[in-house]
């Protein structure tokens, strides 16, 4: 007679792990992967190192990634040619800042007030089409499009305070690229050093401040207390981050462990959205380092009408963007109609 607990043992979970230790597979040589980020040593510790983690211990010898920071292996910019030609296996990152040469580049990391919300990232991506533009532009590269999830909203955090558009011109901001190209009209000055040298360039001047994160990542980071003063005005209220892996690597995977790479990392999307969205507002109102300060409202529709223009100009680059700016067109009239608590 099969009891429950034989079930549990033999039936749909036990056959899961069953199929991870088949004799003579967790035997062999493992399958090894190299993943770099775009994230330093810090904030790697909560946005891809449980992911990894998880997956080693799963594959039960079967696949080992080894996980690398920001610019350990190649520079950041350099990160979609090393996957392509696969001198690395996988990658997390923004599409932006890893330089990929597809139509959706410039929507990866910050695009500029299309998000307002984390949750924004993967409606957008898995209930309205996003999903299967992604992996059709980076199938023709060679790259599989894993998965995209949310990260923190992009605001300034500075070495002094801003209470309007004024106080940000002539200032050397650390951003994206997209966002260095958009903010630029307000008489930013975007300034690209690699990311473990960003805490050094805020103090002897280099910086006056960054655009690259939200409340969360400048604690963890440790820039809260080298540029303390926080904009509430975000220009996105979530970066669009992504994992990719070189697609004869990922096609060498048997079917049960791209399975699990990829259960693990749209946990890593999972854990992130909390962890970002608990930070944002505990360290607001618990911080110590940082200081807030907001646009007067008329200053911030400058902002968010220059959007719009900006969305346009893009959509004018070529059919996929178009594509795509339609889609978060239609997206934002949806949630502005649906109201409180949507917008």
């Amino acid at each position: 007679m099969t009891t429950r607990r034989k079930f549990l043992t033999t039936g749909a979970l036990g056959a899961a792990a069953a199929g991870l230790a088949t004799p003579g597979l967790a035997q062999s040589a493992p399958i090894k992967w190299r993943l770099q980020t775009y994230a330093g040593a810090a904030l790697a510790e909560e946005v891809v190192k449980p992911a990894v983690a998880a997956i080693n211990a799963i594959a039960n010898g079967q696949l080992e990634i080894e996980l690398y920071t920001a610019d350990q292996l190649v520079p950041t910019a350099e990160l979609f040619r090393a996957m392509q030609t696969g001198t690395i296996d996988a990658v997390q990152s923004d599409d932006d800042s890893m330089a990929s040469p597809t139509e959706v580049t410039v929507f990866g990391g910050y695009f500029p007030l299309a998000l307002r919300y984390s949750l924004d990232v993967p409606a957008l991506f898995n209930s309205w089409g996003l999903k299967e533009i992604w992996e059709e532009e980076y199938a023709k590269v060679g790259i599989k499009h894993i998965s995209a999830g949310s990260w923190d909203p992009c605001h300034f955090n500075m070495k002094e305070p801003v209470n309007s558009l004024a106080d940000l011109n002539g200032k050397r901001v650390f951003t994206f690229p997209t966002a260095g190209r958009f903010l630029a009209q307000f008489g930013v000055i975007p300034v690209s050093v690699p990311w473990e040298d960003v805490e050094v360039a805020l103090q002897t001047g280099e910086l006056d401040g960054l655009a690259w994160s939200g409340i969360t990542e400048d604690y963890t980071s440790g820039w809260s207390k080298v540029a303390p003063y926080f904009l509430t005005n975000n220009i996105s209220g979530a970066w669009i981050g992504h994992f990719f892996a070189n697609m004869d690597r990922w096609n060498a995977l048997p079917p049960h462990l791209q399975q699990l790479v990829q259960t693990a990392f749209d946990q890593s999307h999972y854990h992130r959205q909390w962890w970002y969205w608990a930070g944002e507002a505990k360290l607001r109102v618990e911080g110590k380092d940082m200081t807030l300060t907001t646009l007067p409202d008329a200053d911030y529709k400058k902002i968010e009408d220059a959007a719009k223009i900006f969305w346009d100009e893009v959509a004018a680059e070529s059919p996929t963007k178009a594509k795509v700016v339609e889609i978060i067109k239609k997206y934002n009239e949806t949630m502005e109609k649906a109201g409180k608590p949507y917008r």
